[in-house]
């Protein structure tokens, strides 16, 4: 179970596969870098961002899933940690960004569920859902994607949302390129999400 978590009675969680882009996010909106392991896998704690004198937070979950070089036990055991931390925390999450890799992430979807596995992006999407926590699915590095509209229409299929992927842009579905600074779309929906839970309070954090 992850320790030393700040006392803080609301925050905005990252979750998401190893190499997705959560860090980069987390210093778009923090404007603060974070610090990563040097090989995926090896961050094994949240990386918490608060501020002194707000009992708001961001947290970036370590990564779960597959890691190249790193043991099953390992990867089984931030998964364990993970799926701990927000059940534990669910009434302090006002929204969980699941990062995907737009490029990739419906092939891994698709590979997974060919082999008869439930994929991991999945099984978190239906997790957080369960727990009534908000979910925005960021969808990051937009900019390597050709065929935009056709590759979120597919990753809302997967989730079990009814496409076209537009009618999820307000609360749901969030196109962005974090490297490049291009996450307007990611701070519109948390800001959706923070106003429907009477937090106007806190809308200067996610935007600019």
């Amino acid at each position: 179970m992850f320790e030393d978590r700040p006392d803080r009675d609301s925050e905005i969680v990252l979750v998401g596969r190893s190499n997705v882009g959560k860090s980069t996010i987390m210093r778009e909106l923090t404007g603060h870098a974070v610090p990563t392991g040097k090989k995926p896998g090896v961050t094994r704690k949240p990386n918490h961002f608060d501020w002194t004198g707000e009992s708001f937070m961001f947290t970036d979950l370590p990564g779960f899933g597959f890691m190249s070089g790193v043991e099953g036990d390992h990867q089984e055991a931030i998964q364990t940690d993970i799926v701990r931390y927000l059940e534990t925390n669910a009434d302090s999450i006002l929204a969980a960004v699941l990062v995907v890799d737009g490029k990739s992430v419906v092939d891994i979807i698709d590979r997974h569920s060919d082999r008869g596995n439930i994929p991991h992006d999945v099984e978190m999407f239906h997790f957080l859902e369960e727990l009534a926590v908000p979910v925005v699915v960021a969808v990051n590095k937009m900019d390597k994607v050709d065929d935009k509209d056709e590759r979120l229409d597919e990753l809302c299929d997967r989730l079990g949302l009814f496409p076209p992927w537009q009618q999820w842009s307000d609360d749901t579905i969030a196109p962005i390129t974090a490297k490049k600074g291009r996450i307007n779309s990611l701070r519109e929906v948390l800001s959706h999400h923070l106003h429907e839970a009477k937090r106007d309070d806190l809308l200067k954090f996610v935007t600019k």
